[in-house]
Formats: C-alpha cells, sequence, structure tokens
C-alpha cells in the first residue's frame, strides 16, 4: 500500500532508522519495533486506514496494528512521547495534505 510505503518514510527520516529496518519482516530491536508501531498508529489515526489495511502496508497482522495503536496511545500519557508524537502527526498529515484520504 502506497501511503504506508510513505509513512515508513517519514517515520524513517524523523526517528533517524533505516526504511529497510522498518520494512523488514519478523521481529526487529525494540527501537525498530516502537518506531513501525508509531507509524502504524500513525496511518491509522492520521490517514483514517483501517487495522488490516496498515497491517497489509506494514507486512503485519491486523491483531499486531492493533496491539501498537493500543501501546502507542497508553504511551500518550508521557508529555515528551505525546509531544513527539503529535509532530509525527502533523508532518504525515501535511505530506497527504494534497492527496485525498478518507
Amino acid at each position: 500500500m502506497e501511503m504506508c510505503e510513505c509513512v515508513i518514510d517519514i517515520v524513517a527520516a524523523l526517528f533517524n532508522v533505516s526504511g529497510k529496518e522498518l520494512r523488514r519482516p519478523g521481529r526487529s530491536s525494540t527501537a525498530i519495533s516502537r518506531v513501525r508501531q508509531i507509524g502504524m498508529y500513525v496511518a491509522h489515526v492520521v490517514l483514517r486506514l483501517t487495522m488490516a489495511e496498515v497491517g497489509r502496508g506494514f507486512s503485519r497482522d491486523r491483531t499486531t496494528v492493533q496491539h501498537a495503536c493500543h501501546l502507542i496511545e497508553d504511551l500518550r500519557e508521557d508529555a515528551e512521547f505525546d509531544r513527539i508524537l503529535s509532530l509525527t502527526e502533523r508532518v504525515t498529515a501535511a505530506a497527504f495534505r494534497n492527496r485525498e484520504v478518507r
């Protein structure tokens, strides 16, 4: 899914991690997994993709996306994490501003 590919590139750049690592199937280090989870969350919340669509776009199961979204939502209670996530959401929204988002 093209929109998820763009989100992966955005979070890779923002968090200074390898897009190749984010796209790799299977388990990853905690740092890579967390950035991927942020990407999945943003794709779902900002772009309004279903969890199944996000799962396909990130080569993960829908339940993995669901877990990621719940985890990221819980982490937002930390003010610094919420600030970083809000910035990520704004950058993603700006990147898709001229595209049709549901």
